[in-house]
């Protein structure tokens, strides 16, 4: 018997909750164990552990020839991660950023944008578009490993006897590192869970009421996919540990594009198809929130409150064209 979608919907957000818990607490100790930076955990193995299920919705939508919502799903998650759910982390309390963010990441995110929005001008993404996108992936990893290596060396030489004592020497501590490395596996897992669930009773509903397939990536499924990321935000800025959720936030933004619809292309015999008006509308919007992104991040390091509640409110008018205009 089927559950109705209000419960699939119900119970996918508990599992996010619970899942996003676990993330956020394994995440930021082993971290600490191997005295890097959070924020470093949160770009790399949280970012892209937390868009598994924009990979699983393109690859599926790519199968069943849909594959406008898998691009309407990266374009409307993008901005939902930077304007709404960064912006509210910044209007709750304000959001101070690490230097790592503008040498690197936010740059990187810029042109993932810009390069994505000139790919898709003659309407279709090539699978040799998705290996260069792909491509961009490695080449953006490398880069950051060398930065981090930089930035962290001054504090593993400090912590260095501690380090080498707690961590490699004494048992304890390699068992600490292995049970939390696999509660973040764990916690990924039930958030990916999650977010199925949400999706899934969401886009029952969007379905039956005959909203269109770019409609619903745009805002159902790029809601429901980027609720870990929602959930771990709002958790890490309750507690005031936010290294992990901003480094996830940009990092997922980097990875949708460059990794999750690399992938969805290079699996896609025919390439994936650009609607008429998530090209022209929303993928050029995607690029303008992440270039503005850059002024805003630079001007003293941090995200204001006042900022914050822009971004939610330009996110909020988005939301509503679609929903009242386009669908």
């Amino acid at each position: 018997m089927d559950l109705h979608p209000a419960l699939v919907f119900l119970g996918g957000l508990v599992l996010l909750v619970i899942g996003s818990e676990f993330i956020l607490r394994s995440s930021s100790k082993i971290a600490a164990m191997l005295g890097l930076k959070p924020i470093i955990i949160g770009l790399t193995v949280v970012s892209i552990g937390t868009s598994m299920p924009e990979l699983a919705v393109g690859i599926t939508a790519v199968s069943e020839g849909r594959g406008a919502m898998a691009v309407g799903n990266i374009a409307g998650t993008n901005m939902l991660n930077i304007l709404f759910i960064l912006g509210l982390s910044a209007a709750i309390r304000p959001l101070k950023l690490q230097l790592l963010n503008l040498k690197l990441d936010v740059p990187v995110m810029i042109a993932a944008a810009i390069v994505l929005f000139l790919m898709s001008l003659n309407g279709i993404l090539s699978r040799l578009e998705g290996a260069i996108l792909f491509g961009g992936a490695i080449v953006y990893t490398v880069f950051l490993i060398r930065l981090t290596r930089k930035e962290t060396a001054k504090m593993r030489k400090e912590f260095a006897e501690e380090f080498s004592k707690e961590v490699l020497v004494e048992r304890p501590g390699a068992l600490a590192l292995t049970a939390n490395a696999f509660l973040l596996i764990l916690g990924i897992a039930i958030a990916i869970l999650g977010a199925d669930f949400l999706v899934a009773g969401a886009v029952n509903i969007a379905v039956a009421l005959g909203v269109s397939d770019a409609v619903i990536g745009l805002t159902i499924v790029a809601i429901g996919t980027s609720a870990p990321e929602l959930v771990t935000t709002i958790i890490a800025t309750a507690k005031d540990d936010r290294d992990v959720a901003v480094g996830n936030l940009i990092g997922s933004s980097i990875s949708n594009i460059l990794v999750i619809l690399g992938l969805t292309c290079i699996a896609a015999p025919n390439g994936v198809d650009v609607s008429t008006d998530v090209l022209w509308l929303d993928l050029p919007l995607a690029a303008g929130v992440a270039i503005a992104c850059y002024p805003v991040f630079r001007s003293n390091q941090r995200v204001s409150r006042i900022e914050g509640i822009v971004f939610v409110s330009v996110y909020l008018i988005y939301l509503g064209t679609l929903v009242f205009v386009r669908a």
